[in-house]
Order: structure tokens, then C-alpha cells, then sequence
């Protein structure tokens, strides 16, 4: 496991670079949001994505949301209507996952099999600068249902395994999850504050 620290704001980009290299051979990497710590595997390598279930101890029928660079790439994953990219725009980038019809590239593993998909867009280079190439899981890096926390020493204790790569910018200030919004209904419906 190699740890790369930084900082939120002033990074070089070469920590980037080695991060993608890194999710395109098939790793995993701990990586600060706008919010918490995520946990990221690239979306179209099946096994990453089960070992980001396997570190959580998550339930294969729990889905992962999605992470890209910027809202302009929802589209890949997502279907969205005009009414929809209006709400997005006005709040992406930001701590908000929208969930949307997905689109057929998004692989099962990742949604559980479920014809929607959470997106997020956070306000942070470093999170968006992963997903420049293709679109990474973003999960809270915590095991399901304990406690979130807020520095990758505690996160790495509390998982007790070895992801491949950890971008270390220090404790975060936020520390709760995004909010999740459900745009598939009529009226958005907020599904987590």
C-alpha cells in the first residue's frame, strides 16, 4: 500500500496521475471528497469493484454510486432530462448524489442490478480528477453501518485491510456523507440528508 500526502487544495499532478494508474490496473484507492473519505475502483473492472464490496463487508445487493469528473459526464452513465440538468447544474459540483435512470454502460456489479444509479459530481480536484478518464465507485471508506471517520489512519485502522493506494490530505472538515437525491419521481425526493 503506498500513502501520498497532500494537500486538499495545492496538490501536484502527479498524484492524479499515479491514482488513475493505479484504478486502471485494477486497485483500489482511498481517497479524499468534499465530504468524507471515499473508497474507488474503476466502474468497468468487475473485480475492483467487488473487492470495494469485500473491504466494506457491504451487501452485494447494497449499490455503489458513481463518480465523474464533471457534470457534463453524467450523460455517460446517466439518463437525464432537461428538468433534471437543471437541479444538477445548480448544484453540482457539490455534496449531493443524484440518483438517475442509468444508462446500459453502467455495469450491474456495480448497481446491484438496479435500472437506477447514484452520481456525484464533489467539489474537490483531487476526487474529479480520478474519474477524468472513467467514472470510479465513490463510497464512504468505512465498513457498512459503523461509524464514518474523518482521517485515512482511523479509516485504515477500522477497515484492517490494505487498499492499494491512499491519497492523504489529512482530517477532513465535514465528515458526513453527501445528501441523496431521488430525481426518478415527479417531485426530487431527498433520500438521506
Amino acid at each position: 500500500m503506498r500513502i501520498l500526502k497532500t494537500s486538499i487544495d495545492k496538490f501536484d499532478e502527479s498524484i492524479i496521475n499515479e491514482a488513475v494508474d493505479v484504478l486502471a490496473n485494477g486497485g483500489v484507492v482511498l481517497y479524499p471528497t468534499d465530504t468524507v473519505y471515499g473508497l474507488g475502483a474503476n466502474i468497468f473492472d468487475g473485480e475492483a469493484v467487488k473487492r470495494i464490496f469485500e473491504i466494506k463487508k457491504r451487501s452485494l445487493l447494497k449499490p455503489l454510486s458513481i463518480l465523474v469528473s464533471d457534470i457534463r459526464a453524467i450523460g455517460l452513465v446517466a439518463n437525464v432530462s432537461p428538468n433534471q440538468k437543471e437541479i444538477i447544474k445548480n448544484h453540482l459540483p457539490g455534496p449531493y448524489t443524484f440518483i438517475l435512470n442509468k444508462n446500459q454502460i453502467v455495469p450491474r456489479t456495480v448497481t446491484s442490478g438496479s435500472r437506477l444509479v447514484g452520481v456525484r459530481v464533489p467539489d474537490c480536484e483531487i476526487a474529479c480528477g480520478l474519474a477524468r478518464i472513467f467514472p470510479i465507485t465513490t463510497t464512504s471508506a468505512n465498513i457498512s453501518d459503523d461509524e464514518v471517520l474523518s482521517t485515512p489512519k482511523e479509516i485504515l485502522e477500522q477497515l484492517d485491510c490494505d487498499v492499494d493506494l491512499v491519497i492523504d490530505v489529512g482530517r477532513l472538515e465535514r465528515n458526513h456523507a453527501s445528501e441523496i437525491v431521488d430525481l426518478t419521481r415527479m417531485e426530487p425526493k431527498i433520500i438521506r440528508k
